[in-house]
């Protein structure tokens, strides 16, 4: 994968297939400490033991045999932490959902960047309307400043009355809303 918004929309989709009805996404960049953080959280069907520990390998899938072959985004999300100083985690439980942690170190040369975020966001939320996404995006600076986006898709589908997230003019609202979000906490800067 070519950047990090790829690999967060592979994990948006594990999610999805997982049945998970809320996606928790936070991204942090810790500045003081050198790390970029991404932690996506489901509420989903989650892994037994067996599963969590094959889902790190790459040849394995629980997708069915004529969709793919290999499970190939989990490996490479870690693979590309610790390439880069960093780490990778992931729990779960059967029934109560998945929790991923990956964490880069922000300067180091073979970091991949951030990528398109927005279209991430934006694709995964008009794409999977019936599921809901909080997203979290916080900024730690060196000079103690704290920027910090904070997005919810139940608060906006309740302000709609009715009318779908995924309706042209909502669309284009979502669009504004998470751009501004991600230029305020500077995240399209690295």
């Amino acid at each position: 994968m070519q950047d990090i918004s790829l690999h967060l929309l592979d994990i948006i989709e594990n999610s999805i297939r997982a049945k998970a009805k809320l996606i928790r996404i936070k991204i942090i960049r810790e500045v003081m400490r050198n790390e970029l953080i991404f932690i996506v959280a489901d509420d989903g069907t989650g892994m037994d033991e067996n599963t969590l520990y094959e889902a790190q390998n790459p040849f394995y899938t629980s997708k069915l045999e004529r969709e793919k072959k290999v499970g190939l985004g989990i490996p490479l999300f870690k693979q590309n932490a610790e390439m880069c100083n960093g780490s990778f985690n992931i729990e779960s439980k059967l029934g109560e959902g998945t929790t991923i942690t990956s964490v880069f170190q922000y300067d180091h040369v073979d970091r991949m960047p951030l990528g398109k975020m927005e279209d991430t966001f934006v694709g995964s939320i008009i794409g999977h309307a019936d599921v809901d996404f909080e997203i979290i995006l916080i900024n730690n600076m060196i000079t103690g400043k704290r920027d910090i986006f904070e997005f919810n898709t139940v608060a906006i589908k309740e302000e709609l009355g009715g009318v779908p997230i995924n309706y042209p003019d909502v669309i284009t609202y979502v669009s504004e809303v998470i751009k501004e979000g991600i230029i305020n906490t500077k995240m399209e800067e690295f």
